[in-house]
């Protein structure tokens, strides 16, 4: 376009001064950037950024709510990089093609928790990618200033940010504990003094804080095409093998065994469980026993079922 201007101008010269004069300055021709590709308001909408979704409303530690509403952006090799906190992620290709992307890689949509500290920003539902949507995990890191400062692809459609500012920097300022309303600080202290005195394992622990966290909105309920969900129906279907169903039978007697003396020391009446071995002792008798006593109910059979 700008060498078509600077031809039409020179001809306009041309017809209004007549030839140029031998030995006259020649004209130099400037050509601006392209933007055209550069999310260009004339594009079709269909080109345009469209987020799948609005952001998940605001959670976590009420100091960061400050970051809401401002954007911080970060140049890496031809892409321009620009975080929103509690927002979204976008991408910008910084070339002259006419068609150069610009994309969406991830909208505002829960926090990573571990140890009882809010490790980073998970931006889901982003642009499609290979059959699923891109997604970035932004990491808050202590620095003197609000700024972006790397941005990288660790798989494909996966992106990790860096993300620096000075208001994570005391040892406190990520703590999930002091957030929380009081009504859920009290289940917190249930489900810890459960965990001390053994009345639930180390998995149902983590599965009540989670449920914990999701009552609070800073988790989201897992969906069925998560991959944590393809993971844990993998593991399900590992104990289909019989090798595996005794290793898993071996496993609960064992629990069952624990539970029963923990009850037994705290003094609260139980209804001891048959020997682990009574199914076998079964599987030997002859048709007649088993019938006989199944109906007259197999305590054993009973407690297998709870």
């Amino acid at each position: 376009m700008a060498v078509r201007l600077s031809v039409f101008l020179l001809q306009l010269g041309l017809a209004v001064n007549g030839p140029a004069r031998t030995g006259a300055a020649k004209m130099k021709v400037v050509e601006e950037p392209n933007a055209f590709g550069l999310n260009n308001p004339f594009l079709p909408q269909a080109s345009r950024l469209q987020p799948k979704r609005d952001p998940s409303p605001l959670t976590g530690p009420a100091h960061l709510f400050r970051l809401s509403g401002k954007c911080f952006s970060l140049v890496e090799s031809t892409y321009k990089y620009e975080f929103c906190p509690f927002h979204n992620v976008t991408q910008h290709e910084q070339t002259f093609r006419w068609n150069a992307y610009s994309g969406v890689l991830g909208i505002w949509h829960e926090w990573e928790i571990t140890n009882n500290t809010f490790r980073g920003m998970w931006m889901r539902d982003g642009d499609s990618c290979r059959a699923r949507s891109r997604q970035s995990k932004v990491e808050l890191t202590c620095g003197k200033n609000n700024r972006l400062a790397h941005v990288s692809e660790p798989s494909t459609c996966v992106y990790a940010l860096t993300f620096e500012t000075p208001l994570v920097c005391h040892p406190h300022s990520l703590l999930v504990y002091p957030t929380l309303p009081e009504a859920l600080q009290q289940r917190w202290d249930q489900v810890e003094q459960d965990l001390a005195d053994e009345l639930i394992t180390a998995q149902g622990y983590e599965k009540l804080l989670r449920e914990l966290f999701e009552d609070a909105g800073y988790l989201k309920a897992p969906r069925e095409n998560e991959p944590t969900q393809q993971e844990g129906a993998t593991r399900g279907l590992e104990t289909e093998t019989l090798e595996n169903c005794n290793k898993a039978r071996s496993a609960l007697s064992e629990e069952i065994e624990r539970l029963t003396s923990l009850l037994s020391l705290h003094g609260i009446p139980h209804e001891r469980p048959t020997d682990t071995s009574h199914a076998e002792h079964l599987a030997q008798q002859s048709p007649t026993d088993v019938t006989s006593e199944q109906l007259q109910g197999d305590p054993g059979l009973r407690d297998n079922t709870l």
